[in-house]
């Protein structure tokens, strides 16, 4: 056993003593604590390598993937463990999220990357605010992976915050243009990061003019001018409106798109607090009070499958002219998952929460677990 291995195990039976303390307290605690774990973590090495078993290998948009479960954005912000990740035996890699300019993320009450667990519900809330090295520095980073058969690398980023509207997007771009030449094999453009200002007013993702004209631009951009097969997906949050999609999903195909992901954390608050144990709801109402941040796991896992659902269904009775698949995100934790995305014809699944809750029961063996229960 490693000893990140051991941390995580040890943090795991402690981290019921987290709603029982003062919630500023905590919040402090596992916010530094995850940090030490995660330095740990990402230098970790093991000298065994899973491989997934040949019925999980799925090929979509020409791309083969070994399994169709792999890390959801913001665990592997700046190209970490990308060796480790594979021996894992995870079906893909995914690096960001990043943006045009380095970001040391946010910081409050003199804690950076604001972060806690939940330990009592199978949950987290994060306010991080999209640290990163930037797009130049990470594309260098992927550049320099070596590759591997069934084993694709993607990259998740942003447009930049608080950065004027034409140059962001040309910084967007152009960041694309970066990772389309360090060698990554798809896209995801984040379109519901909640941890940072954005110009819409809504509180939930709305298809509204500025959303329209951001698509429009990296269709006008970047899409049409591929000269390689380079899908790019687009995620939206997991408190996207059902009502919305058929119109969203529209947008997103006439547009060129090669895909959506549902989604990312979520700030509804009140809808997730139903689902948090009341062990935990001091905890919570502290931190989604005092930092706001996004919510993630097992009070996603409903809307995740709700929205993929929806969103598989639809596009399978439009005549697309091109492949275009539905990644699920939020509330993955388990077998039982995957089996019940398949039922509904979603190949893809990517875990955070989920991941870090099964790295605490079963280590670097966590992708072997769930393969065999699968297979």
């Amino acid at each position: 056993m490693t000893f990140a291995e051991t941390i995580a195990r040890l943090e795991k039976k402690t981290r019921i003593l987290l709603p029982k303390i003062n919630p500023s307290l905590a919040s402090r605690i596992f916010s530094s604590g995850r940090k030490y774990f995660l330095k740990l973590f990402y230098s970790d090495d093991i000298n065994f390598k899973i491989e997934p078993p040949e019925s999980l290998k799925k090929k979509l948009w020409d791309i083969e993937f070994r399994s169709g479960l792999f890390n959801a954005a913001g665990m592997f912000k700046n190209g970490e463990a990308y060796y480790l990740t594979y021996k894992q035996g995870a079906g893909a890699y995914l690096a960001g999220t990043t943006t045009s300019n380095e970001r040391i993320g946010n910081i409050k009450n003199n804690i950076l990357h604001p972060f806690v667990a939940y330990p009592n519900s199978g949950a987290a809330s994060n306010w991080m605010g999209l640290p990163n090295l930037g797009n130049e520095k990470v594309a260098k980073v992927i550049s320099q992976f070596e590759k591997f058969q069934g084993f694709p690398i993607g990259i998740s980023l942003s447009l930049a915050p608080q950065i004027p509207f034409d140059l962001a997007m040309n910084d967007l771009i152009a960041g694309m243009e970066m990772f389309d030449k360090a060698g990554v094999d798809f896209i995801e453009l984040n379109e519901s990061c909640p941890n940072v200002p954005h110009s819409s007013s809504n509180k939930f993702p709305l298809l509204d003019s500025q959303m329209i004209d951001r698509l429009s631009f990296v269709s006008e951009r970047f899409l049409k001018k591929r000269n390689r097969n380079l899908p790019v997906i687009v995620k939206f949050s997991c408190d996207t409106s059902l009502e919305l999609l058929p119109e969203l999903l529209r947008v997103i195909i006439d547009s060129h798109f090669d895909g959506v992901n549902f989604g990312n954390t979520s700030t509804d608050y009140d809808n997730s607090r139903e689902i948090i144990s009341l062990k935990d709801s001091k905890l919570f109402d502290y931190f989604t009070t005092i930092f706001g941040g996004g919510i993630s796991g097992k009070p996603l896992k409903e809307k995740s499958l709700a929205l993929s659902a929806f969103a598989t269904d639809f596009v399978s009775k439009m005549n697309t002219k091109s492949e275009f698949h539905v990644i699920r995100t939020g509330g993955i934790f388990d077998e039982n998952d995957i089996k019940i995305s398949s039922s509904y014809n979603i190949l893809l699944n990517q875990w955070f929460t989920g991941y870090f809750e099964a790295f605490s029961k079963f280590g670097h063996h966590l992708y072997d677990k769930i393969y065999k229960k699968i297979t």
